[in-house]
């Protein structure tokens, strides 16, 4: 049987996720209710507007159940406006999760136009680095001692964590043909 993995499908790119984890053999469901979680291996929260996406989280009821699973040991991956959903901390008031003990900076790279393309060496992922598009991206300015660091830009800057199960990319690597990741979380779920 096939490991379901949802797609949270409030806004943002769950369709670019979902056809990803179709390619590594998972079995995605978009998520529009809470009430759709059970049953699920892991979730992932994708990129889009983080603002918006909060306020529709928090619009139907997705909050709390989300917590709780988290702290059970359920496997959760944000992508860029998923990741500052995950954060304790991103230095404004928006609805968060607050799973992951980071204090995350948005749009750490500049504007729309300054969105960019490089490869990111990856903990966990053999066969080199992964190429990761950056749109209006965060960066992980804090990291408690419960969660590592797992990707860096060449200069330093944290781009990716982990904490158990517990995933965080400020990249979108849906935007791309490297699966590598999408089987990495499947994999984790799987095992959960």
């Amino acid at each position: 049987m096939a490991v379901k993995i949802g797609v949270l499908a409030l806004q943002g790119d769950f369709a670019e996720h979902a056809a990803m984890l179709t390619r590594v053999g998972a079995h995605p469901c978009e998520i529009r209710r809470p009430e759709q979680l059970e049953g699920l291996h892991g979730l992932i929260i994708p990129g889009g507007e983080s603002t918006t996406i909060g306020k529709l989280m928090e619009r139907y009821g997705f909050m709390a159940p989300l917590r709780a699973r988290a702290h059970a040991g359920f496997p959760l991956w944000g992508t860029c406006a998923g990741l500052i959903l995950m954060a304790t901390n991103v230095g404004r008031e928006q609805p968060l999760l607050g799973i992951l003990d980071i204090t995350v900076e948005r749009n750490a790279f500049g504007r729309q136009i300054d969105s960019f393309e490089t490869d990111v060496t990856v903990d966990g992922l053999i066969d080199g680095p992964l190429h990761a598009v950056f749109i209006r991206a965060p960066v992980v300015r804090r990291i408690a001692p419960a969660v590592a660091p797992i990707g860096r830009l060449a200069d330093g800057t944290v781009v990716a964590v982990r904490s158990g199960r517990l995933f965080g990319t400020a990249f979108h690597p849906e935007l791309t043909d490297d699966p590598r990741l999408h089987a990495m979380f499947v994999a984790t779920a799987a095992d959960a």
